[in-house]
């Protein structure tokens, strides 16, 4: 994709094999319990660049992620995991990066 370019949130987590339901990835973001750059996400339709960091507790705990690249598809996990990379969930500054 173009630079400057997104993908709405409920898709990327999708895609990025971090849920397994799109219809999870929705529910996810719309309970409000997704962070994106430190703002709390109340809408599946948000918009994810990359660069972003996501955060959000998910199976019994917290994950921190940066996203590096956005998908065109949902593809095989090894390419899955090539979307994002995993950041320590420390405590974090007003600016959402860790200490």
């Amino acid at each position: 994709m173009a630079d400057g370019a997104s993908l709405r949130l409920d898709k990327f987590l999708w895609f990025a094999r971090i849920v397994k339901t799109r219809s999870l990835a929705q529910q996810l973001a719309e309970q409000g319990r997704l962070r994106l750059a430190g703002r709390v996400i109340d809408r599946a339709h948000a918009p994810v660049r990359v660069g972003d960091v996501l955060s959000f507790a998910v199976h019994g705990r917290v994950r921190v992620i940066k996203v590096e690249a956005l998908p065109t598809r949902r593809g095989p996990p090894a390419e899955a995991r090539a979307l994002y990379s995993e950041l320590p969930d420390g405590p974090l500054t007003s600016e959402g990066a860790p200490d």
